[in-house]
């Protein structure tokens, strides 16, 4: 049982042989994707504030030096994502920074919200009132929360990290694996199409990896939510003095992801922070959300590549590349999910994977309709052709 998980009545139970298993993988043992995924994307970061602290992160402000966007901030960020193409709102906090931040709490209430997630709500509204589909990575939610949430997010995330009982993780106010389990969890049952992952470096051991990766495939076979993982390895800041894993590590921690997990999610690497381009024949297939008009703010030293960049990725790998919405394609409406793709299973007690805001938003008569319908079907401007 994995730490903190009695606490949320989590059962997530990892074979030992399945360990084994996966901690035999290499390179060798997986086979490259036929292409490689991306979206285009405005990263908003609604506040710094976060009740955590665990050391590799730079994220979060301290109390009293937290930053907190307003709503008039959120539709300008969104106008200028609109206007530059991307078809993503990435609305990134720390984990209920409201309960920890007098500020911040003061704030949302000047503006008539009760919460960050009731503030979220509406920011995901501003997003799809200017044309993009919103995916949240609030941090830790509760099945409540999520259902609430679920009504104005083409998709959503968090991070697991790991599921080892870290020093990373220490300190007074720490997460626990058990936590990010019960996240993961609560997504699966509101039936949201959920992005999750592991980092790579911050204490864990080669069999917490595979621990870690099973528990994703695990939590996924029960509620049909995973859409990708992502590898992520730490990198070096002003407030951590973790390593950067080397190549080799990447490259194994990689095809093993891509063993561990069923062929329908999908595997990414940040190409800001990893060199995927001496990983696509280790399994990637994505290269997650990257934006043309703001920077990584959990990563501020590490600059997005352009489209250039992302293509020189794929040449590398011999494949095509093609842009993606937030929400994976088989989680898509039948009438924009592009030929070929099997839907995913419908989901138990709701109407669909997306929620109706966000079909009306994909469907609408404007030029941010089109511009989400053509890059769903796979007509954006880096459209994998069969001719």
């Amino acid at each position: 049982m994995f730490a903190g998980a009695d606490e949320y009545g989590v059962d997530v139970a990892v074979d030992e042989r399945a360990v084994e298993r996966l901690l035999s993988v290499s390179p060798g043992d997986v086979d490259a994707a036929d292409r490689l995924t991306f979206a285009r994307n405005v990263f908003i970061p609604l506040t710094t504030a976060c009740r955590y602290t665990c050391t590799y992160c730079t994220y979060y402000d301290a109390p009293g030096e937290a930053s907190l966007l307003s709503p008039e901030e959120v539709r300008e960020q969104c106008r200028v994502g609109a206007d530059a193409g991307c078809t993503e709102a990435l609305f990134t906090f720390g984990d209920d920074p409201d309960d920890r931040y007098t500020e911040v709490h003061e704030t949302l209430a000047e503006w008539g919200f009760d919460s960050i997630h009731e503030y979220l709500h509406r920011a995901c509204e501003i997003a799809l009132e200017e044309g993009l589909l919103p995916h949240s990575n609030p941090g830790d939610l509760t099945e409540s929360q999520f259902a609430a949430l679920r009504e104005v997010n083409a998709s959503m995330g968090v991070m697991l990290e790991t599921t080892a009982d870290v020093d990373a993780h220490s300190g007074g106010r720490r997460k626990t694996p058990g936590q990010r389990l019960n996240t993961i969890r609560a997504a699966g049952r509101q039936r949201v199409p959920f992005t999750t992952g592991i980092l790579v470096g911050i204490g864990e051991d080669w069999r917490d990896r595979a621990e870690s990766l099973l528990a994703i495939r695990k939590l996924h076979e029960r509620h049909g939510h995973v859409q990708e993982v992502i590898v992520q390895n730490v990198v070096p800041n002003e407030r951590s003095d973790f390593p950067k894993p080397d190549l080799a590590t990447m490259r194994r921690v990689v095809a093993m992801a891509r063993a561990a997990l069923p062929p329908e999610v999908s595997v990414q690497v940040p190409p800001n922070l990893s060199p995927a381009a001496d990983l696509v024949d280790c399994g990637i297939d994505d290269l997650g959300g990257v934006s043309p008009v703001t920077d990584d703010y959990i990563n501020p030293a590490y600059e997005w590549p352009d489209l250039r960049g992302l293509e020189a990725v794929a040449d590398a790998g011999g494949v095509p590349l093609r842009e993606r919405l937030p929400t994976y394609a088989r989680y898509l409406p039948d009438d924009v999910r592009p030929a070929g793709v099997e839907p995913a299973p419908e989901p138990d007690g709701r109407e669909a994977w997306i929620p109706p805001a966000v079909r009306e938003r994909i469907a609408a008569d404007d030029v941010h309709g089109r511009r989400l319908r053509a890059v769903a079907r796979g007509d954006g401007p880096l459209a994998v052709r069969s001719d």
